[in-house]
């Protein structure tokens, strides 16, 4: 088992749980325009309420479900591939509101992490 993999696994997953759990109602030099929670964040790319709920529920699963990867592989794959999908969804709303790109930082860190992840089934990775 790679252990740096694992370390990835964790910390998106912990990252992604403190944000959508913890830090929702706080605010972060990260939130997109003016926001300062997660829900003001949304409307300020111009979506509903509805869509905060149900990215937040689909990130808080797939971050679940990579820690849970560390034990049961065959879910590393598909839980990093949909958070990869839903972090390049964040970075294309910064962009969308032109945000400076500090602020896309963190999900296009996350972004390469989860990618990293995923194809650590398929790649030898020497580091």
């Amino acid at each position: 088992m790679n252990y740096i993999i694992i370390a990835m696994q964790i910390i998106v997953g912990l990252s992604i749980l403190n944000v959508w759990l913890i830090q929702n109602k706080k605010a972060t030099k990260w939130r997109g325009g003016n926001a300062t929670t997660i829900i003001e964040e949304f409307h300020a790319y111009g979506l509903p309420t509805w869509v905060c709920y149900a990215v937040g529920t689909m990130k808080v699963i797939l971050a679940i479900l990579l820690i849970v990867a560390i034990w049961y592989p065959v879910l590393k794959e598909p839980s990093a591939l949909g958070l990869a999908f839903l972090l390049l969804g964040s970075i294309a709303m910064h962009f969308k509101i032109k945000d400076p790109l500090y602020k896309s930082f963190p999900a296009f860190l996350f972004l390469i992490m989860c990618t990293l992840i995923a194809a650590s089934g398929h790649i030898k990775l020497y580091f």
